[in-house]
């Protein structure tokens, strides 16, 4: 397949909800949006008329059978996932998946048999890796600021909405489960994007709010081969929106408080140890602009297929994380 269209790179999104719409409005000037899909024709339709000629179908197939679509964003509920995304793949499309991106790792896993065969790249859609405090974290562990890695600690939850424990989030057929593989794998990911992979999974998800057969809480204790630990806890029982993320490191600390929004100024906070100890030297970024994590995702993603690179965080980190959330929820 043709890693570099001369003609615009082509894309058709799927699934035109809240998601899609952030999606669609994270496109790239430079790429063609040739196709919305959605199963209600209305939603797809207002995707579509913000784009000049994108057609509105209700059909993903129609899009994947199209010699002009180069790739697709999927961002349906998480039983439609990998389906959609599979089926993609084997048409030769490029896909950038909604997180968690399957059900469960055995899905990806088949997907990435066929990606293989076809080269079509998959890049699973953990945006906060995009968010510029998280950016800039990387950026002052790859130089050495912190000295070798220690542990890190994770919080992130929200309070849900009235009426949150009869969405499609609460069906596990159609969400694969609650709070764990819904804000979870974010923090998973990330933990994995800070410490590299981990050898021993311990932890537990339970309910102890909402009137729903998933999880509304979720702890885990995640360690590396060489016993750097990610301690973690994502809730919807947040009552104030929270996210919190801090890195340990033997001559350094960071800490990422706040995504946007509702959940607060996002905030870089380093911490420096001096010689003599006491009061660390600290710096402090914050970044009270708009969430742009998703446009720098796409931009990156359109640069994997540009590039023919294997996209990170692809499927070998989404299989990772969804088998950590497989050992929670013990299956």
């Amino acid at each position: 397949m043709s890693a570099t269209p001369a003609r615009p790179f082509g894309f058709a999104i799927i699934g035109c909800g809240l998601i899609g719409k952030k999606r669609a409005q994270a496109l790239p000037s430079s790429v063609a949006l040739a196709y919305a899909c959605d199963l209600d024709a209305t939603r797809a339709q207002g995707v579509a008329a913000v784009r000049p000629g994108c057609k509105a179908v209700t059909d993903y197939r129609a899009a994947l059978s199209d010699p002009a679509v180069d790739a697709v964003i999927v961002a349906t509920l998480n039983s439609a996932l990998a389906p959609i995304t599979h089926d993609a793949v084997r048409a030769g499309k490029h896909v950038l998946v909604e997180k968690p991106g399957a059900l469960d790792a055995a899905q990806l896993e088949a997907i990435a048999a066929d990606a293989k065969k076809t080269g079509a790249r998959v890049r699973i859609g953990y945006n906060h890796r995009f968010h510029p405090s998280l950016l800039k974290a990387r950026e002052l562990l790859d130089a050495g600021a912190l000295g070798p890695l220690m542990f890190m600690r994770g919080r992130y939850g929200h309070g849900g909405r009235k009426g949150y424990d009869r969405e499609w989030r609460a069906d596990p057929k159609l969400s694969g489960g609650g709070e764990l593989i819904d804000q979870g794998v974010h923090l998973i990911d990330l933990a994995g994007w800070f410490l590299g992979d981990f050898a021993t999974v311990e932890g537990h998800a339970t309910t102890y709010f909402w009137d729903m057969k998933v999880d509304d809480n979720a702890f885990l204790s995640l360690r590396t081969a060489a016993g750097q630990t990610a301690w973690l806890h994502v809730s919807c029982t947040e009552w104030k929106n929270l996210f919190s993320l801090e890195i340990y490191g033997r001559d350094a600390k960071l800490a990422i408080d706040g995504l946007g929004g509702s959940y607060g100024v996002e905030r870089l906070a380093y911490y420096k140890m001096l010689p003599q100890m006491g009061p660390p030297e600290t710096t402090i970024w914050e970044y009270p602009g708009g969430d742009d994590s998703w446009r720098r995702e796409t931009e990156a993603f359109v640069e994997d297929v540009r590039l023919g690179r294997e996209p990170a965080p692809g499927l070998r980190e989404g299989i990772a994380t969804l088998r950590i959330v497989q050992r929670i929820y013990g299956h």
